[in-house]
């Protein structure tokens, strides 16, 4: 993730125009390392959380609360005693590095007129939230660094603050041409690599953002570069430090099959063909990229045991099915032992006794043709071999014909459960999924045998007319969607070829519907499908009373023969999703 110098240049932007001048009114130490500081800003309210946590530091504006310990420990009573009815007078970042200064002015016990500043570095294992006096001095900290932890340098009371240097990187604000070239010449590194580990702030994603808008291989070897390269290279260069100091952020997520994969505070060249959202606010990018990983991480998490089964399922099936097509590939000469055996029984008068081999005319072609013979056995009896392998292979083909529809069945079956798998938000959703593999004998149900209660809805969406949508998570809301709860005039879409969830837009008893509407919906049914993340799926759709139940179908498989199509991305931004509908909980 690229929480670099960069998007802290955007926060700094941010919480300057927002918090500026406001007064602190209430400080909390909701974790070990995490402080919720509550600021007040003419008549409006604003909760900034700063996390210090080795494994995921943070810095947003946001409007959750959370719950304070009922003791506050002794920093955030510390913080209390000096900053509370404080005002910001400035939030500032030296230089490019991961850390915002916070400088607040608020009176001591004797009526004095203080500057205390709050520093939090924001540098993985190394983050830390520090509280210093005007002289730079640490009064405390949330973390204490002792010179047994760290030869750098020491964060306790008493000791004079200072940035560490650690890794010999300038500030890429004063970086001229000389020194860029120099710098990137300086150590044998890739391309990528001498930018991020030569500058601060600077993250290895905008590196291979400069890198690919510049037209350069990141993998190259910054020394081999020639002359040219390295100019477009440092023009690249030039424009994301000329973004950061005319403040031209564009707050954004990258998604690759509706997962988040990154974020930004500028766009990153190598994520032009991956889904994309903008955001107005930086906070709310970090907010909302870290709220959908947990999320994601957590489900995948829950389910890691359903899809081992599902995967292990599928794997015995696939061997199974590429070996039935095998054997019924075999099968495709029984044609030619039959014609065989028709024509020794026409032309085997003529066949000397012992021939190995006949020559005949195949009166279905036209040609002449050799038939090999067992020399052992008259040609009647060759005849009659050639007709029991034509019997036997029909028998084969037909028996095959049959398993490999069952199994290929079973194939696209657990394929849409693991696409299900893959559509799932809450651990209701991974129950309804379970109770299916337990009815289609993947899972042994357990506790006598009751069937559990499901409590998991379809996703429901506005359309930009007004018009609601219904989206499946799984085949048994697929198959109650299309068959229980949609009337024939509804629109009923899904990805051509491919799993995917059962998408219902209600016609309100309308023939015509806008355009819009059908584009919509087809995003919704390429984005809950397999091949979301796609910039072209097709989607095939039909009003609902065309879509009809083969007889003993699995949950959610249907059939249609008369039916509309379309192309569509499968980014559903700006579509507005109902959190709950009463309809459906009837």
């Amino acid at each position: 993730m690229a929480f670099d110098g960069i998007v802290i240049a955007n926060l700094v932007k941010e919480l300057g125009e927002t918090l500026t001048e406001g007064r602190i009114y209430k400080i909390a130490q909701t974790e070990e390392d995490e402080l919720l500081l509550t600021i007040k800003v003419g008549k409006e309210q604003h909760r900034l959380l700063m996390s210090a946590s080795a494994s995921l530091p943070l810095l947003y504006l946001t409007d959750k609360n959370k719950q304070s310990p009922l003791t506050a420990p002794n920093f955030c009573m510390l913080l209390r005693k000096h900053l509370q009815n404080g005002r910001i007078t400035k939030i500032y970042q030296p230089g490019l590095e991961r850390m915002v200064h916070f400088d607040v002015e608020h009176l001591n016990e004797l009526g004095d007129l203080c500057k205390k500043t709050l520093i939090i570095e924001l540098m993985g294992k190394h983050s830390n939230i520090i509280f210093c006096n005007d002289k730079g001095i640490i009064i405390d900290s949330i973390k204490h660094i002792s010179a047994q932890t760290s030869s750098l340098r020491e964060v306790l009371p008493g000791r004079t603050y200072f940035i560490p240097e650690t890794m010999d990187k300038i500030n890429p604000r004063e970086a001229t041409r000389e020194v860029f070239e120099e710098r990137m010449r300086l150590k044998p590194l890739t391309t990528v690599k001498a930018l991020y580990q030569s500058f601060t702030g600077i993250s290895p994603a905008v590196a291979q953002s400069i890198c690919v808008a510049a037209g350069i291989d990141a993998d190259q070897a910054a020394g081999s570069l020639t002359l040219a390269e390295l100019e477009a290279v440092y023009l690249e260069f030039c424009k994301v430090m000329k973004r950061i100091e005319t403040e031209e952020f564009q707050p954004i997520i990258y998604y690759r099959k509706g997962e988040p994969i990154e974020f930004s505070a500028i766009e990153l060249s190598q994520y032009g063909q991956c889904e994309s959202k903008n955001y107005v606010s930086i906070s709310q990018v970090l907010e909302n990229y870290y709220a959908e990983k947990n999320t994601i991480t957590r489900i995948r998490q829950k389910s890691s045991d359903l899809r081992r089964i599902v995967q292990t399922a599928l794997e015995r099936n696939y061997k199974k099915y590429d070996l039935q097509l095998k054997q019924l590939k075999d099968t495709e000469k029984r044609e030619k032992y039959k014609v065989y055996g028709e024509l020794i029984n026409t032309y085997g008068y003529q066949v000397e006794p012992g021939s190995k081999s006949m020559e005949a005319l195949n009166y279905y072609t036209n040609e002449i043709i050799t038939i090999p013979l067992d020399e052992t056995i008259t040609p009647l009896e060759n005849a009659k071999k050639y007709f029991e392998k034509y019997n036997k292979l029909k028998r084969t083909h037909e028996a095959l014909s049959q398993l490999t529809l069952e199994v290929k069945e079973e194939i696209n079956h657990l394929e849409s459960i693991q696409t299900a798998l893959d559509i799932a938000l809450l651990e209701e959703d991974l129950v309804e999924i379970k109770e299916e593999l337990v009815e289609s004998g993947y899972i042994r149900r357990k506790g006598g045998g009751k069937k559990v209660k499901i409590t998991s809805k379809p996703f429901h969406y506005l359309s930009s007319d007004g018009y609601h949508i219904y989206v499946g998570k799984n085949n048994f809301q697929n198959e109650e969607l299309t068959f229980k709860f949609a009337t024939g005039n509804d629109w009923w879409f899904h990805a051509k070829g491919v799993p995917g969830s059962h998408v219902i837009v209600k016609g309100n008893g309308e023939e015509e519907l806008p355009d819009r509407v059908f584009e919509e919906a087809g995003r919704l049914a390429a984005h809950y499908s397999k091949n979301r993340g796609n910039d072209k799926v097709e989607i095939d759709y039909v009003q609902k009373k065309h879509v009809k139940k083969p007889a003993g179908g699995k949950p959610g498989f249907v059939v249609y023969y008369t039916n509309f199509s379309l192309v569509i991305d499968s980014n559903i931004e700006g579509l507005t999703r109902i959190s709950h509908d009463k309809r459906m909980s009837k």
